[in-house]
């Protein structure tokens, strides 16, 4: 599935590809990927004479931001857009197509037909579903160090399941959790509320700087994912330690193993990222009250 990196390589692509171009018309030849209006034609009449002023991301999902309406599309597995010229054939697995009133079409190929649409009025998609309840945006400037202190030293799941969860951060897959604990020396066993402070501060750095490196590579193409021009992202060649089960670890030279967290295969590095309690010493954030900040260790919260 994408992650966050890759679907901003593709809405920085899908920025050049679209933008300024005006729908003519809509056809929707899988009507479950339309989960915003229920009436199909309904979906494809709304759209028609609209023009693309911007895209956006939010998480995982791209918004086409346009005059009046807003289209937020998840990818899921293997979604991807790709513009064409009318005359050219339509692929299999082509499901749906925005025909431009310049000759060219956006298409949207799904093999395995996961992918979703949903069409609000402009500024109302943040009130609703999928948008409504995401979390913190990691390339955003409310990324903070204390924003995101602030959700994870609350729960007492696993460092690495709390990073999935998309209501604490948005846009964290397994590839990039992953490389971001590594890089951080955490072991994704960790309870989250027993990361000390400077342990929770070099992981907010690491995911920060794991983010941007990818983004700047064009994301990981570890499957079958490419960019809106149909080109595969790089960062797969710097992986650290996603990936190399058995292999040596890229610091230290001990082999990389692979175990389940939350369900998802994890790779780590038993002598850089071991499992230990820590004695939590957090700065008190000027948000909380001093009894919220007593019983941190081994209360049940969130």
């Amino acid at each position: 599935m994408p992650e966050l990196p890759e679907v901003e390589t593709v809405r920085r692509t899908l920025s050049e590809l679209v933008v300024g171009k005006t729908i003519q018309s809509v056809t929707v030849s899988l009507p479950r990927i339309i989960q915003k209006p229920d009436d199909i034609r309904q979906f494809e009449m709304d759209l028609a004479g609209h023009r693309i002023l911007e895209m956006g991301r939010r998480g995982k999902f791209l918004r086409f931001i346009m005059d009046g309406v807003v289209l937020v599309s998840h990818l899921r597995m293997e979604g991807r857009y790709g513009l064409y010229h009318s005359s050219d054939p339509v692929e299999k697995h082509t499901h749906v197509i925005f025909h431009f009133t310049d000759g060219t079409e956006l298409r949207y190929k799904d093999v395995r037909q996961f992918g979703t649409m949903h069409l609000f009025a402009a500024g109302d998609e943040f009130n609703h579903k999928p948008l409504s309840k995401l979390g913190l945006e990691p390339l955003d400037d409310s990324f903070t160090y204390e924003a995101f202190r602030d959700v994870m030293a609350k729960r007492t799941t696993k460092i690495k399941v709390a990073l999935l969860n998309q209501e604490y951060v948005v846009g964290l897959g397994n590839i990039y959790v992953d490389e971001a604990l590594f890089r951080a020396g955490i072991h994704p066993e960790t309870p989250a509320c027993e990361l000390s402070d400077d342990l929770l501060r070099k992981l907010h750095t690491m995911i920060l700087e794991t983010l941007n490196e990818a983004v700047e590579a064009g994301g990981s193409s570890i499957k079958s994912y490419v960019n809106g021009q149909g080109e595969m992202g790089m960062f797969q060649q710097s992986l650290r330690i996603y990936g190399r089960k058995d292999e040596s670890c890229v610091v230290c030279g001990h082999p990389v193993e692979k175990t389940v967290v939350g369900g998802r295969g994890t790779h780590y590095c038993p002598s850089c990222q071991p499992l230990k309690r820590t004695s939590i010493k957090r700065t008190k954030s000027k948000h909380s009250t001093a009894s919220s900040n007593s019983k941190v260790d081994g209360e049940v919260r969130g």
